[in-house]
């Protein structure tokens, strides 16, 4: 069904180059820097994650920044000057990104005053914004107003759940996620975190437990403990170029929910994966409301 608006998101959710092209969904691409060179994620299209990760393990340590409101202002303007516009935007919480999509978004209203605009944070990033996005669109595609999609939205956004761990905690110390003595002690012992999207759309640290092997049963165990309606959704596992870990804890989430709709497996993109390294582990799905 033909809309007065346009359903518009970024590349921080994840959501893969293949989907976004066939529900025609448009992309802000969001930036990083590997090894001095600036590049624009592109979902998955061309790779760059995987090369990403594997100078990441070579020890290069990619960067990312914020996209200038004059960049949201050439991606904004040639649709404004047709129709109004829903922004999906990932976290305020992680980035001061979101007060460059404001500028350049009352900058364009002034322009166009008979167009609207609206920006929706998802309080959620990756795998969860990417459910989100995937989910709204399809009440877009179902003729639903820019009002009521935004209303779902906002209604459901601390329902989309991350539960996720990583391989190395050097990469949480350089994000200031955890304090340098205890990356050390954490590397030493063998400790890996189990992080989740908190309610105000931050990353936090919920447990910790030591080994793989254990974390990803623990995994297992956080995500059948929340999960709703499993036979009605499909759960996205994420991984950061560990094709084996994912299969592995695909099959014991398929083992705790053996009613689950469906997995897809794929892995995480550049920008995300600048923060959390090579080897994470994430899952997203429909849950109970975030408790942290």
């Amino acid at each position: 069904m033909a809309q007065n608006y346009v359903f518009m998101t970024d590349s921080d959710s994840d959501l893969l180059f293949s989907i976004a092209d066939e529900k025609q969904i448009p992309l802000v691409q969001m930036p990083y820097t590997l090894d001095g060179v600036e590049y624009l994620d592109d979902s998955g299209r061309t790779g760059q994650e995987k090369k990403l990760f594997a100078r990441m393990r070579e020890g290069s340590t990619p960067n990312t920044s914020l996209l200038p409101t004059a960049a949201y202002l050439e991606y904004f303007e040639p649709i404004l000057q047709e129709k109004d516009l829903l922004f999906v935007a990932f976290s305020s919480k992680m980035s001061a990104t979101i007060q460059n999509v404001y500028a350049a978004r009352d900058e364009l209203l002034a322009k166009y005053p008979q167009r609207r605009m609206t920006v929706v944070d998802t309080l959620s990033i990756c795998g969860p914004m990417s459910l989100l996005v995937i989910k709204a669109h399809e009440m877009y595609e179902q003729g639903a107003s820019m009002d009521e999609v935004e209303a779902w939205l906002l209604e459901n956004r601390l329902k989309a759940h991350a539960w996720f761990t990583v391989e190395d905690l050097v990469y949480l110390k350089r994000g200031g996620r955890i304090s340098s003595t205890s990356a050390l002690l954490g590397s030493v012992l063998d400790i890996k975190p189990i992080l989740v999207l908190s309610k105000e759309g931050k990353i936090e640290p919920e447990s910790k437990v030591q080994g793989r092997k254990k974390a990803m049963r623990t995994l297992a165990d956080k995500v059948a403990e929340t999960i709703e309606n499993p036979e009605g959704q499909e759960l996205l596992l994420m991984h950061g170029d560990n094709e084996e870990a994912a299969q592995a804890m695909e099959e014991m989430l398929r083992q705790k929910l053996p009613n689950l709709k469906g997995i897809r497996v794929q892995m995480i993109g550049p920008v995300i994966g600048a923060h959390c390294g090579p080897g994470t582990l994430c899952v997203a799905f429909f849950g109970k409301e975030r408790a942290l």
